[in-house]
């Protein structure tokens, strides 16, 4: 992963600083995020609850358009991302009573994507992102009454590393569109808690879809560019 992540850093460096017809460019972005979870569980599959996240998403690229039918990106961002469960068996617990838990971390993201289409206007777009999550939080809830809560700064009770692949659109005047999934599961399923590992049994991939404006636009980038084109 070292080698791969010092690879592409060393392309993107490459990349930036040459056609110097096309000048690096920043831009910046919120998100709001709509997730699920992927979820494999013993005894059966879990099905999870649609998670609402409007807040803190914030994205800051810097892009390179080689053309104006190609472009790449990376940056850095920090997102709210997490899913919903519903019969969650606690294995410390010898009853088989069953519990809703939500789940999230904020992670800090860094992602290598690229862009085709008209970059100017409306485009698709592609890459690959690793998050390092730095908060997490988990609460449990007996029927609608919230019975626990956990917050950590970088847990144990997530890997180290999250890795995710995303692919969208961007359309004119700002608007974005983007689904993605994470290759890593949510939990480190090692985890130990009272000689109990409660994620043991958890197989959990989040996956959202989200929606953002001015992620590669900014209202300048926009405006001028615009303005050259009439």
């Amino acid at each position: 992963m070292k080698t791969f992540l010092s690879i592409t850093a060393f392309c993107l460096c490459f990349s930036f600083s040459s056609f110097s017809q096309s000048k690096p460019y920043l831009t910046t972005g919120g998100e709001i995020i709509f997730s699920m979870g992927s979820i494999e569980s013993t005894p059966g599959d879990q099905n999870s609850i649609l998670r609402f996240a409007p807040v803190i998403n914030f994205q800051e690229m810097l892009n390179k358009d080689f053309s104006k039918k190609f472009g790449i990106f990376s940056g850095l961002a920090i997102r709210n991302v997490g899913y919903i469960m519903n019969g969650y068996q606690d294995p410390s617990k010898l009853n088989n009573q069953t519990y809703k838990k939500k789940f999230r971390s904020y992670n800090l993201g860094i992602p290598f994507g690229f862009k085709i289409g008209d970059v100017d206007r409306f485009f698709f777009y592609g890459g690959y992102e690793i998050e390092l999550p730095i908060l997490y939080k988990e609460k449990t809830f007996d029927s609608n009454d919230k019975i626990n809560k956990t917050t950590g700064w970088f847990s144990d009770r997530q890997e180290l590393f999250q890795q995710a692949v995303f692919a969208g659109v961007q359309f004119p005047y700002g608007g974005n569109l983007k689904f993605k999934y994470y290759l890593s599961e949510f939990h480190n399923r090692n985890f130990t808690s009272g000689g109990v590992k409660p994620y043991e049994t958890l197989n959990t991939h989040v996956y959202y879809v989200s929606l953002s404006f001015f992620v590669f636009k900014n209202t300048k980038v926009y405006t001028y560019r615009t303005s050259s084109a009439e």
